[in-house]
């Protein structure tokens, strides 16, 4: 028990804090729909409840995948993130799709609904603190990819930064943009019903809601299969092999390899060298590129080879102009 509370500690706090306050939410939502049996109200308590389990479930995935190797797994847990968040979009398809189901049967049978200053209320508050949440992802995105920003520029610079960010913290960030124009939608359709005839507005809501969360599943569903397959990072690549190059005993690289294993990545490195060089000095290279390596941000393990020079240098600083437009986008 001692050991599960120490990796819980470690796990995505965004994903925790978005658990934590979607399930207040849904509470909310859900006595709400009950009081007005508004079905606008309905498709936001679905979402809600799906958004709550379903980041509850990130964090706890985040938290396992840091156990440490044992014999009989000994390349570690990193990947469980991805498998915990591949069943958790389940729960998120299962709640689309009453949505939807349920927005349609609306539109065939449209009825007023009751409390329109409650379910403008609740949705309106909903909202606000939806939108408190998205920002905290939006921050935890930056902090990941290590990219500074203040005021209105963390919004245009957590997107530029969505791909450098964790797999939970992704998903968090995902599912709160479409919670939060999800809670707008909902209030536009309730009052376009209030105040015309125009009734099936609701249900219209309910089902664009419910396309929204379906696109949440596929997006995190095909980044996170990639995650099991084991994916490698090709802009970690880029920047390790020129971190190598720039070693003074470093001639030319072979291959350079940077796998994905949940948050942590692990790099393999063959380099050529001088085949005059000693043990020792050829040891000084390797320790030098280690301690440069470890020292980037998610790097956990490094392995280096080498191979004597052959007079031919294969490696470029820069693979192509399409690699240098998305670094800058990063930095």
């Amino acid at each position: 028990m001692k050991d599960l509370l120490v990796l819980l500690k470690q796990g995505n706090k965004s994903a925790l804090i978005a658990a934590l306050v979607n399930a207040v939410i849904a509470v909310i939502k859900g006595g709400t729909y009950v009081l007005t049996g508004n079905v606008a109200m309905f498709a936001e308590t679905m979402h809600s409840i799906g958004d709550s389990a379903n980041q509850f479930f990130v964090f706890t995935g985040s938290a396992l995948s840091k156990k440490a190797p044992t014999d009989r797994f000994p390349g570690g847990f990193g990947r469980l993130v991805h498998l915990v968040l591949l069943g958790a979009v389940l729960i998120v398809g299962i709640m689309s799709y009453e949505t939807i189901i349920e927005g349609y049967h609306h539109i065939i049978h449209p009825v007023e609904s009751e409390g329109f200053l409650l379910n403008v209320l609740v949705l309106g508050t909903a909202v606000i603190l939806e939108a408190f949440v998205l920002y905290k992802a939006m921050k935890e995105l930056l902090h990941d990819a290590g990219v500074e920003a203040k005021g209105l520029e963390i919004i245009p610079k957590s997107f530029a930064s969505f791909k450098k960010g964790k797999p939970a913290t992704k998903l968090v960030f995902l599912e709160d943009i479409v919670a939060t124009l999800g809670g707008l939608l909902a209030i536009m359709a309730i009052i376009i019903s209030k105040f015309t005839p125009f009734h099936e507005a609701e249900g219209i809501a309910s089902i664009l809601i419910g396309v929204m969360m379906f696109f949440v599943v596929g997006k995190v569903f095909l980044d996170n299969a990639a995650g099991v397959l084991g994916e490698a990072d090709e802009y970690m690549e880029q920047k390790i092999g020129d971190i190598a190059m720039k070693d003074s005993g470093v001639k030319d690289i072979q291959m350079v390899t940077v796998l994905k294993e949940g948050e942590d990545l692990h790099v393999e490195l063959e380099i050529e060298i001088d085949p005059n060089l000693t043990i020792a000095e050829a040891d000084n290279i390797k320790d030098r590129l280690e301690e440069r390596i470890m020292a980037e941000k998610g790097v956990t393990e490094v392995t280096i080879e080498f191979d004597e020079d052959d007079g031919v240098t294969k490696w470029s600083s820069v693979k192509d102009q399409q690699f240098t437009e998305e670094k800058k986008a990063r930095e």
